[in-house]
């Protein structure tokens, strides 16, 4: 029941942008994002100009991640690298842009070697190795740590309401006037009243699919959906000194402090609609899709372009995938790049140069 469409539920498809140069089939990547399009992504060209075969697919929720399950995510990933393996391809390389990284690294994860067997709600999951051909490599730009994660740095601790999206506690409001500039008392109070916020969600996701599963007439719900206010509250958005890098003030979604707190109001925002199965998967401290726990289970080749002047990714993510990579990972610092290379057509293709290169040394 993931879609509304008949028609995709009898006659499932996923969709994806296919650029294939001329000559010996050698390398070929794909891009792709748990829910966003990324059919016009802008490496698609540019690496095939270079040599790359390069195809941006979506996942069955590209538009839409209310129901999404990260472990259906990775099964139509592995449905575009079997695409690739039977055209004939030497390489198969992953390409993890922003939420794809995280993507990336649980898929190889899983297809080197495949430990899930029931989701987290138990019921069983039906992957098999041979949904999950591994590849042989992953490159991994303005790539965010996991969505488990951004929710954990991302979520207003000042809600005091949940059916409320105007409560506030103004003693935890980030955006406030008064608690700026912040003091090192305030972040912590501030970093706790957010994990305090999210147990109590997830608590409650428990509880009430227990009570679900517990109803034993025919056609009873087995999930739903509910709406999580206000996930849009990092300090680094008003903060430029704290995980330093080169960032104006403000979101990947707006500009300036005003921007960054419209964004965290917004009817259509990260993680704003969820199911309860959903959001284990993708939002709760038991997602099993973050993205440097997953790296350091596999064993293939990284290569990560880091965005310096990425407003969602900073230095000490930077330094996550570094740990979890090992001397496997090699890092790239793009100077002043944002998070969608937005404006900057000299860093897109500096980016598709250094992923052409290690592509075609792989």
């Amino acid at each position: 029941m993931e879609s509304q469409s008949g028609l995709q539920l009898l006659r499932p498809r996923i969709y994806g942008a296919w650029m294939q140069p001329a000559g010996p089939k050698k390398v070929a990547a794909i891009v792709m994002h748990p829910t966003s399009n990324f059919m016009g992504h802008y490496l698609i060209a540019p690496l095939a100009a270079r040599g790359i075969a390069c195809m941006g697919l979506n996942s069955r929720y590209a538009g839409n991640d209310t129901l999404l399950l990260m472990e259906r995510v990775i099964q139509d990933l592995g449905a575009g690298v079997q695409y690739l393996r039977a055209q004939g391809y030497d390489k198969v390389v992953l390409i993890g842009n922003s939420g794809g990284a995280s993507l990336s690294a649980f898929y190889q994860a899983q297809a080197e070697h495949l430990t899930i067997t029931h989701m987290l709600d138990g019921d069983p999951a039906g992957l098999s190795a041979q949904d999950l051909p591994p590849v042989d490599g992953l490159a991994l730009c303005a790539a965010h740590e996991g969505r488990s994660t951004l929710m954990r740095n991302w979520i207003d601790p000042s809600v005091t309401d949940e059916h409320d999206p105007l409560s506030v506690d103004t003693a935890l409001d980030m955006y406030d006037p008064r608690n700026q500039p912040f003091t090192a008392e305030f972040l912590s109070r501030f970093k706790a009243a957010q994990r305090e916020r999210l147990q109590r969600i997830e608590a409650w996701v428990g509880q009430r699919l227990a009570l679900l599963r517990s109803q034993t007439a025919p056609g009873s719900p087995r999930d739903q959906v509910f709406v999580i206010h206000r996930t849009h509250a990092d300090p680094r958005c008003v903060d430029l000194t704290l995980d330093a890098n080169d960032r104006q003030p403000g979101s990947v979604w707006g500009n300036g402090v005003d921007g960054a707190r419209a964004v965290n109001y917004a009817a259509s925002q990260m993680g704003r609609i969820t199911s309860l199965t959903a959001f284990l998967s993708q939002w709760s401290s038991q997602s099993r899709a973050d993205g440097p726990a997953n790296l350091a289970q596999t064993s293939v080749p990284v290569l990560l372009c880091t965005y310096t002047g990425d407003q969602s990714t900073f230095p000490s993510t930077r330094s996550a995938w570094l740990a979890a990579g090992g001397e496997r990972i090699r890092n790239v610092d793009i100077a002043g790049a944002n998070h969608y290379l937005a404006g900057q057509p000299a860093l897109v293709e500096q980016v598709a140069d250094e992923m052409s290169a290690w592509m075609h040394a792989l």
